[in-house]
C-alpha cells in the first residue's frame, strides 16, 4: 500500500553541524541525497527533512529567503509515543546545541515541549493520550 511522504525543506547555515545535530537526536542522515549543500534527515519512513544552504535553496524559489533566527517561517510538530519520549527527544536537542523555544505545555491528555534547532527552526514534540484521540473520533 502506498504511503504518502512529506519532505520538509529548511534552510541551514552549516550542513555539517546540521548533520551532527540531527544525528545526535537519533535520526539517520541519508547519504544518497546529502552533499555539501544539503543534509537529508530521515525522521521516519514517511518524514524527511531536507536542510539546504541558501545557494542550493535559491534554485527552487524566486522568493526572498527568511532568516529563521529572526522570523518564523514554519512551525514543525512531531508526535511522540509517550510523555517520556517527548522529554527524551527535546533533552537530546538541547544537549546537542538547540535552545528551548517555549515552556512545556501539559494539558493532562496532551503534553508537549519545543526547541529551536541550530538554524532557529522551531520543532514541537507532542504526545497525546490515545484514549483522548479515540474519544474525539
Amino acid at each position: 500500500m502506498y504511503q504518502q511522504m512529506i519532505f520538509v525543506n529548511l534552510l541551514t547555515n552549516d550542513v555539517a553541524a546540521t548533520k551532527k545535530f540531527f544525528s545526535e537526536l537519533g535520526y539517520t542522515i541519508n547519504p544518497q541525497f546529502s552533499n555539501d549543500d544539503c543534509a537529508c534527515v530521515q525522521i521516519s519512513d514517511t518524514i524527511v527533512a531536507m536542510l539546504m544552504t541558501k545557494q542550493h535553496w535559491s534554485q527552487f524559489t524566486k522568493k526572498e529567503l527568511v532568516d529563521s533566527t529572526k522570523a518564523s517561517e514554519v512551525l514543525l510538530c512531531l508526535s511522540a509515543e509517550s510523555r517520556e519520549k517527548v522529554d527524551e527527544l527535546v533533552d537530546k536537542a538541547l544537549a546537542a546545541g538547540g535552545t528551548a523555544h517555549a515552556e512545556p505545555q501539559d494539558h493532562g491528555f496532551m503534553y508537549g515541549r519545543s526547541f529551536d534547532d541550530l538554524d532557529g527552526h522551531t520543532w514541537e514534540v507532542m504526545w497525546m493520550d490515545p484514549a483522548a484521540v479515540q474519544a474525539q473520533g
